[in-house]
């Protein structure tokens, strides 16, 4: 046999685990440790028995280390209760059996070689990829308990596409700061991405600022001069940013208050059970007993309005109960009936619908494998579009 057929091989195992992963993660709520534990020896056996044959046991060193490194940084989003054990071994496992990029297609698209390929380690575009994959793979998962429980919840969703005067004038604004930038960014002693897209910001943030009056004209007299300039560009720009003001604002909505209905419920203290993810964690200061209910997007919003950057922490108290995604204890539930008892706490406790992340990850690894890694290809269009 081919020595590097053994790549390919991992990559087969790789995906027809994250299949199974996806099922057992929907169905049953757990991605089990017969199949990630396994996985990560398999994998380490693989990546050893390649690097003899090729000569480099150098790479089963980086194998080794690269998978510690994923578990670690997994370990860590478990503590923060971003992913489930069953996600961190899964990641595990995957690293294991993919330390580096897997030569398993190659292609161009308008003469651009893909996939495109990150200078970090594969694992690393695969998190990546399986995050940004959550998105769509929520919007679906939350679309359709709307659809099934709570209908009304859709017109909250999609009410950015509603405001599309309001949005169209905001595209306006940030394509004159898109002009503006391009006219400045020339003449700076250096140039790269990150200072176009702050200029961008700051330039639309002042441009919003300005009376109405004032604003509609600028706005109109730096369009019209765009188009003037180039009118495929200017017009193919305007529809690609109105639409992506669009889809932020539907995914503001998505992670916010839709996110917030959509996947908590109402349960009784004697309803809960082990393993019930709580939505929000729960705080003592003294005699005092409190939630700390407010999301990511409002502390940030809050720290920025205020400047006290303090609010994005975590409240000043003792923590009694945790949102980690290994969800509540026999002991937390305890806790709360007592909590209860003593009429600390309401009588109903809010719960998180656990949401499957296998599939993303699923989704995440075939186009790390087809596509590359999108991170980059985001920044290659950023960079195509401004320059």
């Amino acid at each position: 046999m081919d020595i590097y057929y053994i790549p390919l091989i991992a990559v087969i195992i790789a995906i027809l685990a994250c299949f199974y992963a996806s099922y057992s993660d929907i169905k049953r709520g757990i991605i089990p440790n017969k199949l990630t534990f396994p996985l990560i020896g398999l994998g380490l056996v693989l990546n050893l028995i390649y690097a003899l044959l090729i000569g480099n046991l150098w790479l089963a060193v980086f194998a080794a280390v690269i998978t510690v490194v994923i578990f670690v940084l997994g370990y860590l989003f478990w503590r923060m209760g971003a992913w489930a054990g069953g996600d961190v071994k899964l990641f595990t496992a995957l690293a294991a059996l993919l330390a580096i990029y897997p030569p398993l297609i190659n292609y161009k698209i308008l003469n651009y070689q893909m996939p495109v390929y990150a200078s970090y380690p594969f694992p690393f575009t695969l998190i990546i990829n399986s995050i940004l994959s959550m998105l769509p793979f929520l919007l679906i998962y939350v679309i359709y308990i709307a659809v099934k429980t709570k209908p009304h919840l859709l017109k909250i969703l999609f009410s950015p596409i509603k405001e599309y005067r309001k949005n169209f004038l905001l595209t306006l604004v940030v394509t004159s700061a898109v002009t503006i930038t391009l006219f400045i960014v020339p003449h700076l002693p250096f140039q790269n991405i990150l200072i176009s897209l702050i200029l961008i910001y700051i330039i639309s943030w002042l441009i919003s600022k300005l009376p109405n009056l004032i604003k509609a004209v600028l706005v109109t007299v730096i369009t019209l001069f765009a188009l003037y300039q180039n009118i495929p560009v200017t017009i193919s720009g305007i529809v690609v940013v109105f639409i992506s003001i669009l889809f932020i604002g539907i995914i503001q909505k998505l992670l916010t208050k839709v996110n917030k209905e959509a996947l908590q419920d109402d349960y009784k203290i004697d309803q809960l059970e082990e393993g019930m993810i709580p939505a929000y964690a729960l705080y003592q200061k003294g005699d005092e007993v409190y939630f700390d209910d407010k999301g990511t997007f409002q502390k940030i919003r809050e720290a920025i309005t205020s400047g006290d950057i303090s609010l994005i922490r975590a409240p000043k108290g003792k923590q009694l109960i945790s949102i980690l995604a290994a969800g509540l204890k026999k002991e937390d539930i305890e806790l709360l009936k007592k909590l209860t008892h003593d009429g600390k706490i309401p009588e109903t406790f809010k719960v998180k619908k656990g949401v499957p992340f296998a599939p993303s990850i699923l989704i995440g690894l075939l186009i790390s494998l087809f596509i590359g890694d999108l991170a980059i290809i985001f920044l290659n269009v950023l960079n195509w579009l401004l320059y």
